[in-house]
């Protein structure tokens, strides 16, 4: 359909093969130097977002990096983001795997307008990795070095704290420290850290210009967009084409609804998935993002609450297994959700509800929110099958395990429903900055300046649940049901500062500290 290749599907596809360096500038012609002005001037002028998640605007990430530059003597890095952790999106395999002259072209491109140390890309695929390293070495010397790393294949490994730490030889787990790459990254660098999708549009952009990118796709989105579609079948579409259509090209219907931006995602209705549009604010309309570009139909034939457990129990696993409500607190949601669905009435409903409000805003990363999310949407969604479940009559169907899983064993039935976990199954945490207030307040003499505000922070990287905290601030910390702290962050009023204190200093995990003291 479009510039990046049309890409049909994965796994040998008619008519697709890898494109070498030879046959990638015979198709797309050598790509431009621009400098860094240039680069950011044309990704306003494209209104280019990254094509990972979130959307952000890239030339306001690159003006973030150019800003952190001049902190660090010219010092940056560019890192590619070519970890995908959600089993229901190929994009950027596909890319990687068939065109990863284009991904480096604009990780180059980023590198060279940057005057970057190094471009470091983040696999967690054998033969990714394979692909991403033949194409470095098709290229000959490079004035900017490139390394491809084969990092663990887990969830997480994306998240931005996670995919540098990996990169710098760590365990790739999330920070929990809200610290932007374009801050502190690759190496402690400033770091532009884009997925492949958005490297290789942006090299499509420097070809084509702003008034050629701009020619396809929704003016207000320009361009184009890369779908994993039921999980195994990757198409590019023009934004602002309809869902529907885009469906309807690969042979699909909406089925008993649609699952928009993977397991961190939301369900759209049928009624919903026919009318909706390919673009931020048409899927807003819905509550719908399209994050990393999965679209997974749900077939008429299996059952909707059985998935919705298959997907928690899975997403509970995927825990990197370094917080306490995260840890704790998705496996007990994905119970709570069995028990419902296994007939434990409304009490057990609430308590899914209950436990989907334990995790929220308690974790390192975004996982306990995206997963809570996810099972909030299946509720809202197919709320007559998990209330016909509930009261035990349940739906007749079986769980066919049509929504894609990474290492989990073939199983079908109330077996996958409601058995054991999958052998394998992120909001972020507080902020470290802000939360200060300052002010004067006119007096007749010298203005009285208000005293910084404190807050008592739980760090959910150490926390281990001992408890402590609530026996020496009483009132302030209150503990979950599973033993952690409710909140991370906690306001400080002045008479409690010094008890504050003294449980920074005997926190066994050393994982409270006080934000604003002096």
């Amino acid at each position: 359909m479009g510039g990046l290749g049309g890409l049909g599907g994965l796994g040998g596809p008619d008519g697709v093969e890898r494109l070498g360096r030879v046959a990638h500038l015979a198709r797309h012609g050598g790509p431009p130097d621009l400098s860094a002005g240039e680069l950011v001037a044309l990704a306003e002028d494209t209104g280019l977002r990254g094509r990972g998640g979130a959307g952000f605007p890239f030339a306001r990430k690159l003006s973030a990096v150019m800003a952190g530059q001049r902190r660090t003597d010219g010092r940056v890095a560019v890192v590619v983001n070519g970890s995908e952790g959600e089993p229901g999106c190929l994009k950027d395999t596909a890319l990687l795997l068939y065109a990863p002259h284009l991904v480096l072209d604009g990780a180059l491109l980023a590198a060279r307008a940057l005057g970057a140390e190094e471009v470091a890309i983040g696999v967690t695929r054998a033969d990714v990795a394979r692909s991403v390293r033949r194409a470095i070495t098709e290229r000959g010397p490079l004035s900017t070095p490139v390394r491809a790393e084969l990092l663990t294949e887990r969830f997480v490994t994306g998240e931005g704290t996670a995919l540098t730490d990996g990169l710098n030889r760590g365990p790739g787990l999330p920070s929990g420290r809200k610290v932007r790459s374009s801050e502190r990254g690759l190496d402690g660098l400033p770091t532009l850290l884009s997925n492949t999708e958005t490297y290789a549009q942006l090299a499509l952009a420097a070809r084509l210009g702003a008034l050629g990118f701009r020619s396809t796709g929704d003016p207000a989105e320009p361009g184009t967009v890369l779908l994993t579609v039921a999980g195994e079948r990757v198409v590019e579409a023009p934004t602002g084409v309809p869902l529907a259509r885009v469906l309807a090209l690969c042979g699909l219907g909406p089925g008993q609804g649609v699952l928009i931006g993977g397991y961190h995602g939301t369900w759209l209705s049928p009624p919903a998935a026919g009318t909706a549009l390919l673009t931020r604010d048409g899927l807003a309309a819905y509550g719908a993002v399209l994050g990393a570009g999965a679209v997974l139909p749900l077939p008429e034939g299996t059952c909707p609450a059985g998935e919705t457990v298959r997907v928690a129990r899975w997403m509970a696993a995927e825990s990197a297994g370094q917080c306490g409500p995260c840890v704790l607190g998705l496996p007990a949601l994905a119970d709570a959700l069995g028990q419902a669905v296994s007939g434990g009435g409304q009490r057990a409903l609430d308590a899914v509800r209950a436990r989907m409000r334990a995790v929220e805003r308690r974790g390192a990363c975004s996982h306990p929110d995206g997963t809570a999310r996810f099972v909030a949407s299946a509720l809202a969604a197919f709320s007559a099958e998990f209330d016909r479940h509930a009261r035990g009559t349940g739906c007749g169907r079986p769980v066919l395990g049509v929504l894609p899983l990474t290492g989990e064993e073939a199983v079908t039935g109330e077996e996958a429903a409601y058995g054991e976990e999958a052998t394998y199954g992120t909001r972020s945490a507080p902020a470290s900055g802000g939360g200060r207030r300052s002010g004067t307040r006119a007096a007749t003499t010298a203005p009285r300046t208000r005293a910084p505000e404190q807050r008592l922070l739980v760090d959910w990287t150490l926390c281990q649940g001992h408890g402590l905290c609530a026996d020496l601030v009483p009132g302030m910390v209150r503990l979950g049901p599973d033993g952690y702290p409710e909140r991370a962050a906690m306001p400080l009023p002045a008479r409690m500062r010094r008890r504050a204190q003294l449980a920074v200093r005997r926190c066994p995990a050393l994982a409270l500290r006080v934000q604003g003291l002096e």
